[in-house]
């Protein structure tokens, strides 16, 4: 990250962060890494329910445990399917163990920001609260996951507010046979 946006970040805070999200496309070793508008069209940061917490535990590449202060929450990513590797279940599906580690690698120990879809369930049906996960760069780990290969765009009943990008994101992994697009992996087999 530049030093402008450095400063911009440390010295504006969450409204700074918001801008520098909104405004910027950071292309990092010739991957670009997607950023995410969070900005709501009428309403005020307290309603978009920002909050941060600490990445605690990876339990598979689209839940992961997070806590603030006392509070430990368990997270399900909106968006985003990885193949599964904890599921009693299930086998462990092809490019699970990789989508779960650059998961980890991406997340784990990170302070993150939690923000939600007004368009989604404040959790699932497991009792995950259902998030968009942002890091302090403004990388969107949701979508990043899509794009570069370790998971599927998933909609799970009602479509949510960045389903096209992540729809898109997904095509270009695709097209670029990324992950588990990739004919040498999976093929973009579940």
């Amino acid at each position: 990250m530049t030093n402008w946006r450095t400063l911009i970040l440390r010295s504006v805070g969450v409204v700074g962060l918001l801008i520098v999200i909104t405004a910027t496309i950071v292309d990092t070793a010739a991957q670009r890494i997607p950023t995410i508008d969070m900005r709501p069209a009428t309403r005020d940061l307290a309603q978009v329910g920002l909050d941060q917490y600490r990445v605690t535990k990876v339990v598979d590449g689209d839940t992961i445990h997070a806590a603030r202060d006392a509070e430990e929450v368990t997270v399900r990513l909106i968006g985003v399917d990885t193949p599964e590797s904890v599921d009693p279940r299930k086998p462990v599906q092809c490019f699970a163990k990789e989508a779960s580690s650059f998961v980890s690698q991406l997340l784990d120990g990170k302070v993150v920001t939690l923000v939600i879809d007004p368009t989604q369930d404040e959790k699932d049906r497991y009792g995950r609260l259902l998030r968009y996960v942002l890091l302090p760069d403004g990388q969107v780990a949701n979508q990043s996951i899509i794009e570069l290969g370790y998971g599927y765009e998933y909609t799970y009943d009602t479509p949510y507010q960045r389903q096209r990008a992540f729809r898109e994101a997904q095509a270009e992994a695709r097209a670029e046979e990324r992950g588990l697009w990739s004919a040498s992996t999976c093929n973009g087999q579940r």
